[in-house]
């Protein structure tokens, strides 16, 4: 009896041990979403000279991407967008004069784990 006793306690600390290596995995592994737009989704603003995004997680720069496209669709910025070398949480593009109307930004965002994320928001230039 004593044996199935110690059989169970065994089972039952290697599962707990298991439980908690999955859990580490999985904070390994997160995905790196939006904090924080400039300007911010909905907003409506006096034209901005720039774009900027701050995610939970660090960017790999060679595959993040932030594009601004007009009412028609059309990329309105010139410039690639970059992904600061001091925080790599943080990515802008810079942007030329913008008119009046709706755009779109669209973003992709991939994680220094190598995890893809993508999205997109609308800001307004009045």
């Amino acid at each position: 009896m004593n044996s199935s006793i110690s059989n169970v306690a065994t089972m039952s600390k290697r599962g707990a041990l298991a439980a908690a290596l999955l859990a580490i995995a999985q904070l390994a592994m997160a995905h790196a979403l939006p904090k924080q737009q400039t300007p911010a989704p909905d907003a409506t603003v006096e034209a901005p000279h720039e774009v900027a995004i701050d995610f939970s997680e660090g960017l790999e720069p060679t595959f993040s991407t932030l594009i601004v496209v007009d009412a028609a669709g059309r990329q309105v910025n010139t410039a690639k967008s970059v992904v600061d070398t001091a925080n790599k949480k943080h990515m802008s593009v810079a942007l030329g004069d913008l008119k009046t109307g709706a755009y779109q930004v669209e973003w992709t965002a991939v994680a220094e784990d190598g995890h893809r994320t993508q999205g997109h928001y609308l800001f307004n230039v009045k």
